[in-house]
């Protein structure tokens, strides 16, 4: 008698056309990251493993499968930007995803104008609706269950500075539909979008005694 369920371990061939978890665990926010090396040379890259942690102070973080760029950029300087990936912006995000040398700016590869910071030397994506200034709190490098070091690079970073372009700012509130984000998906070439008709309201259950 056949299971209802496709088990699996990770750790051996999941058996399907693509990896399942990234499927399951979608969609997800993009960190597009820019970040300079210390010579001054801009680096920007999208990573689909990224979200936030913490609202006081607030912490985002963003994984790298690699000792990427991005990851020896804020090494060095200990600054990175966040910037919103909106659909929009999502085919010049795409074109900064680019595998390339080390000294290419992604900002001009993809066309993008840079907007000056205010607080980190990092520039940020001036089309972007909103982005965040951050300073590195903590860079880790995962490990297995058995404790194995992975060639997988966790950078936390506090959000010291944010910019939200006031178009997108109706009543105090920030319009999360309005800047349209895109989301990455589960599939290799897979996004979504948010919508009107996708938003449903629920408050959280008082605490009675």
């Amino acid at each position: 008698m056949s299971s209802q369920f496709h088990f699996y371990q990770p750790k051996q061939d999941h058996g399907l056309a693509y990896n399942p978890l990234k499927s399951i665990v979608a969609p997800r926010p993009i960190g597009w990251i820019s970040s300079c090396n210390a010579d001054g040379v801009a680096n920007l890259a999208p990573y689909s493993f990224f979200n936030m942690f913490a609202d006081v102070p607030p912490i985002i973080g963003f994984c790298s499968s690699g000792w990427k760029d991005s990851v020896a950029n804020i090494e060095q300087t200990g600054e990175f930007c966040w910037n919103l990936a909106t659909k929009p912006l999502a085919a010049q995000m795409n074109i900064s995803c680019a595998g390339v040398a080390s000294e290419v700016d992604e900002f001009q590869l993809a066309g993008l104008v840079k907007a000056p910071s205010q607080l980190v030397k990092v520039p940020r994506v001036a089309a972007s609706p909103a982005s965040f200034e951050c300073r590195l709190t903590q860079l880790i490098r995962l490990q297995t269950a058995a404790k194995q070091p992975m060639d997988n690079w966790l950078v936390l970073g506090e959000v010291v500075g944010v910019h939200i372009d006031k178009r997108f700012i109706k009543d105090g509130i920030y319009q999360t539909i309005a800047a349209e984000p895109i989301l990455r998906a589960g599939g290799p070439a897979s996004y979504f979008g948010i919508s009107a008709a996708t938003e449903f309201e629920m408050a959280r259950p008082s605490v009675t005694e």
